[in-house]
C-alpha cells in the first residue's frame, strides 16, 4: 500500500483493464481479435510511471502543501478519478 497524505491508496488492476477497453471481437471463421484502446492505454501507463519514480518523499505532516511535482498531482488525479487508484 502506498501512504500518502495520511492515506493507503493501491492500484486497481481489473479497472485498467476495464479502462483501456479490451474487447474480443469475433471474426468470420470463428477466429477472435483482442483490441484496446491505445491513448488510453498509453496514457495510464504514462501516468503509472510518473507515480512509480517521483523522487521527492511527500511529508506527511504537511498534507496537501507537500512538494510533490505537477506531473505527480496530475496523474494521482487522474488515475483517483478513473477509480484506478483507490483508498484501502
Amino acid at each position: 500500500m502506498l501512504k500518502l497524505f495520511n492515506e493507503h491508496y493501491y492500484i486497481d488492476m481489473n479497472e485498467i483493464e476495464d479502462f483501456v477497453n479490451l474487447e474480443i471481437i469475433g471474426l468470420s471463421g470463428g477466429s477472435s481479435e483482442q483490441q484496446i484502446k491505445y491513448v488510453k492505454y498509453e496514457m495510464v501507463k504514462m501516468m503509472m510511471e510518473v507515480l512509480m519514480t517521483e523522487r521527492e518523499d511527500a511529508d506527511e505532516m504537511l498534507g496537501n502543501k507537500s512538494a510533490v511535482s505537477i506531473p505527480f498531482k496530475l496523474a494521482f488525479n487522474t488515475l483517483l478519478n478513473e477509480n484506478i487508484l483507490k483508498k484501502y
